[in-house]
C-alpha cells in the first residue's frame, strides 16, 4: 500500500512541478542551446534523497566578502565569487561544483532585492574550513554581511540537491 501510495504521490509531483517546467523551458530556450533533462534532474534527485528540506548535515558556518584581506575575486575554480551564491566548502565533506540547499537562508534579501531561494554554489574552498563548516560569501564590502545577520551561523540545514558544470551562475 505505501509504495502505491508513493508512486501515486510521485506521478503527482512530477505531474505538477516537471512537465509544466520543461514546458516553459522548452518555449524559452533557443534551438541551438543545449537542453537539460529537468525531469530527470527532478528524478534522480528525489530517489537520491536530496530534495531540499531534507537534512543531511547540521553545520556551522561564517561569513567572508571582497575587500577582506587574503580575499579574491574568483573563486578555487577560477570563476568570479557571486554575492549570495557562492560557498567554500571542505571538499571532503561536500565536493566542489555542489548545489546545495540552506533552509536558513531562504528568504534573505539578495543584493539585487530578490528574495534568496536558498541555492548555494559549491565552488570555493578555504584554509579554515574544515570538517562540517560553510564559509558564505555575502558581496562586497563588510555592510553586505547584515544580509546574513539574523540567521543563527551555528547550525545550519544543509542537503546537496545536485551538480553544476562550468562556474555558478551570477
Amino acid at each position: 500500500m505505501r509504495r502505491k501510495l508513493a508512486g501515486i504521490l510521485a506521478t503527482a509531483v512530477i505531474s505538477a512541478l516537471a512537465i509544466p517546467a520543461l514546458a516553459n523551458a522548452a518555449e524559452s530556450m533557443p534551438a541551438t542551446e543545449v537542453r537539460s533533462d529537468p525531469l530527470g534532474d527532478l528524478i534522480s534527485t528525489a530517489l537520491g534523497g536530496g530534495l531540499p528540506g531534507s537534512v543531511e548535515f547540521k553545520m556551522r558556518a561564517t561569513m567572508y566578502h571582497a575587500g577582506a584581506k587574503g580575499i579574491r575575486a574568483l573563486d578555487s575554480l577560477g570563476c568570479k565569487v557571486a554575492a549570495m551564491r557562492t560557498v567554500a566548502v571542505d571538499p571532503k565533506v561536500i565536493p566542489r561544483r555542489t548545489v546545495i540547499f540552506i533552509k536558513e537562508t531562504v528568504g534573505l534579501t539578495m543584493p539585487d532585492g530578490a528574495k534568496h531561494d536558498g541555492y548555494w554554489y559549491a565552488s570555493d574552498i578555504g584554509g579554515a574550513v574544515k570538517g562540517l563548516k560553510l564559509d558564505l560569501f555575502s558581496g562586497v564590502g563588510a555592510a553586505s554581511m547584515k544580509a546574513l545577520g539574523g540567521v543563527d551561523l551555528s547550525s545550519l540545514s544543509v542537503s546537496t540537491v545536485g551538480q553544476f558544470k562550468g562556474c555558478p551562475p551570477q
